[in-house]
């Protein structure tokens, strides 16, 4: 049985980044890398260094989802304060939410939204579970099903908040709306940003181009379950949230090309990587419920770019299962020793698939 106890660790709380650095690749880098099956080499860098450490020929895959504004406060019939968190959107005018309230939301009410002269009323449909549009079994979820009266994204973007991890204290301000979106941003859809994008600007992603290397785009959506906590021993019992992906045809004879030529195929970000080793079984869109954890035989992904992630979650096992899961321990506790930053606004790890 793999323990949850075993992707466990101790943080001190002064090490969890607040907001973001003044440049976004001024993050410090550590280089993971194993020379051989024994010994683990630990580098610090500064994250424009990752520069030196692609080469040409590499290919180099973003997530370009946007972060949509999908924390939304509003109040019931009754007068009782609700807080939505958005999950996904599903057509033009309906989508799935969490509903936090003091009582659960019943089917058929209404929440109004937007500002009191003028509320934006909500209605209620059904209590609702996401429904992969790959025949696989539903997941298990506190969502709502909500209809809006138009244009769900627009309406959104007109009172909706950016919804910051739990972990960050302050709510979101005009900082980041810029700097909580990566450069290349595209897809409106997630609800947490692909944060190991976050540490890329313009001018490093040219100076990768011209150094030669390919860069390729896939879309999955963040979805609220990636802060969502193992909550059981036996890892193998965890039920995987549902993100929905989308592999576009360039990208997919990008990575094609790159693997009959004996090129890396480099991630940035545990989603970027999902999406790709997804599409290996389940095709260029859908939704994946991918639950990497050590022992999972990668098909596709050679090196990983990624953030410091939280204790006893499912990106930690991914990453665990990619650079090795003693290999990730020390780097954790070295990284803890030498005061890098944790989580969306922190620092950067870049990992060589262990072998």
């Amino acid at each position: 049985m793999m323990q949850l106890s075993e992707f466990d660790y101790e943080l001190p709380e002064e090490l969890i980044a607040q907001f973001p650095l003044d440049s976004r690749t001024s993050s410090r880098l550590l280089e993971v890398s194993t020379s051989n099956t024994t010994t683990l080499q630990l580098n610090d860098l500064i994250f424009s260094d990752i520069a030196g450490l692609l080469k040409k020929g590499d290919l180099l895959i973003f997530n370009d989802t946007k972060v949509i504004p999908a924390r939304v406060f509003g109040k019931k019939d009754s007068g009782g304060k609700v807080e939505l968190l958005v999950e996904r959107i599903l057509s033009e005018t309906t989508l799935l939410s969490q509903i936090r309230a003091s009582k659960p939301a019943q089917a058929n009410s209404v929440i109004y939204i937007g500002p009191e002269s003028n509320p934006i009323p909500i209605k209620v449909i059904e209590r609702k579970h996401i429904a992969p549009v790959n025949n696989q079994a539903a997941e298990v979820s506190p969502f709502y099903l909500l209809e809006f009266p138009d244009n769900c994204l627009e309406i959104l973007n007109q009172v909706g908040e950016l919804p910051l991890p739990p972990y960050i204290a302050h709510s979101a301000n005009a900082e980041d709306q810029n700097r909580y979106q990566t450069v290349v941003a595209k897809h409106p859809g997630a609800v947490a940003a692909p944060t190991a994008g976050l540490h890329f600007d313009a001018p490093l992603i040219e100076q990768l181009k011209n150094n030669g290397v390919e860069v390729a785009y896939v879309t999955l959506h963040v979805g609220a379950g990636t802060f969502t906590p193992v909550r059981v021993e036996d890892v193998t019992e965890h039920q995987m949230h549902f993100e929905r992906y989308s592999i576009p045809i360039a990208t997919r004879i990008a990575i094609d090309q790159a693997k009959a030529e004996g090129r890396r195929v480099i991630c940035v970000g545990t989603t970027s990587l999902r999406a790709v080793e997804s599409a290996v079984k389940l095709g260029e869109y859908g939704d994946t419920n991918l639950f990497i954890t050590p022992g999972y035989q990668f098909a596709v992904v050679d090196a990983l770019i990624t953030n410091f992630h939280l204790p006893k979650s499912t990106l930690l096992m991914l990453v665990s299962a990619f650079a090795g899961t003693d290999n990730i321990r020390k780097a954790y506790q070295h990284a803890i020793d030498n005061s890098y930053r944790f989580f969306s606004y922190g620092d950067a790890m870049f990992l060589k698939k262990f072998k």
